[in-house]
């Protein structure tokens, strides 16, 4: 029988496929169908820093200050009550689906500064989270911040939250570092238990008839997943932290590729706000049947085998792939 059973954050689960954060969460109803349909954990919606600074009035003096020459400044925030549970209805939501499923329940912090988060993350494990993702969204527009303060902000934020609470600790991030091994590293030595690759980040578009910038919103695709099997690849075995990837993870194959880089888990959003949550009962048969086919008796047999220190060629991933991609695309290109 094949073995599909995984470990990530110091948790046993059943196969590789999580259900990753995304508003199928914010439902119990929707938990019980994704635990249902075969999800080994499930990562709950966001909390954002902006909800736990609003609480305490300090957003509404930021946002209110300058509107009397920006009337529409207000505009571009979106009423925290409705966008997204509150902070208390959110610890209450999080202990209702403890209390309703048996997977573990992955609470998620989104934001970039301490402020609010080290007591909010001591309260969801108090509400019996069995780890936390601090989903790190940050676009650094001051021209006078460097990157070296952006990456010490992260560092600095892992630590913290890792001082203040007993449960694990994983770190979803983006790929725009200048020198992401090295990021990496320094949210491992930071405590990081886990590191989720990669954060998709939004740009809005314009509304040419409007005249407005306007926010985009389009799913991911397979192709999503090559940068997120690069880096893993590259980052298996280096670091301490488990890996995750998150974003273009659509298929059976998809999943067998994620482990093969070298992910503990396969995360998935977009396949299952597309296809429901049913279609992990799908995955996870079509991911067997892979196997089986390919003679692979479990997960730890894969895992890591195509890294770049498994494979026989670990230049491809870097600086010769460049080379080889251009060359072979220039032969192409003339041959006809």
């Amino acid at each position: 029988m094949i073995d599909l059973t995984t470990g990530y954050l110091g948790l046993k689960l059943r196969t590789p496929l999580v259900a990753s954060s995304s508003p199928l969460s914010k439902d119990i109803g929707n938990i019980l169908r994704l635990e249902d349909s075969g999800a080994s954990a499930i990562v709950l919606h966001s909390l954002f820093e902006e909800q736990i600074t609003r609480e305490s009035g300090v957003l509404d003096r930021f946002l209110t200050e300058g509107t009397e020459s920006f009337g529409e400044a207000l505009s571009y925030f979106p009423e925290m009550v409705s966008y997204n549970l509150g902070p208390d209805p959110y610890l209450n939501h999080l202990r209702k689906a403890k209390e309703s499923c048996d997977v573990p329940i992955v609470a998620s912090l989104n934001g970039v500064s301490t402020g609010g988060w080290i007591r909010y993350a001591q309260l969801m494990e108090q509400a019996g989270a069995d780890a936390l993702e601090l989903n790190v969204y940050y676009l650094p527009t001051d021209l006078e911040l460097t990157g070296e303060k952006v990456e010490e902000m992260y560092s600095d934020l892992v630590s913290h939250v890792k001082a203040s609470v007993r449960i694990p600790v994983a770190v979803k991030v983006g790929p725009f570092f200048t020198a992401f091994a090295n990021m990496a590293k320094r949210l491992d030595e930071a405590g990081a238990d886990g590191l989720v690759i990669f954060n998709r980040f939004y740009q809005p578009d314009f509304d040419l008839d409007a005249l407005e910038v306007v926010p985009n919103l389009v799913l991911s695709d397979s192709s999503e997943l090559r940068l997120r099997l690069h880096w893993a690849a590259l980052l298996y075995n280096r670091i301490r932290p488990d890996i995750a990837i998150t974003g273009g993870v659509h298929s059976a194959t998809d999943v067998v590729k994620s482990v093969m880089a070298g992910a503990r888990v396969a995360m998935l959003t977009s396949a299952l706000l597309r296809h429901g949550p049913e279609y992990l009962a799908k995955l996870e048969e079509d991911l067997s049947d892979w196997m089986e086919e390919h003679e692979y008796e479990s997960i730890q047999q894969m895992r890591g085998s195509m890294s770049s220190q498994s494979v026989s060629e670990p230049a491809a991933f870097e600086r010769a792939n460049y080379m080889k991609v251009l060359s072979s695309y220039t032969l192409k290109s003339t041959a006809r």
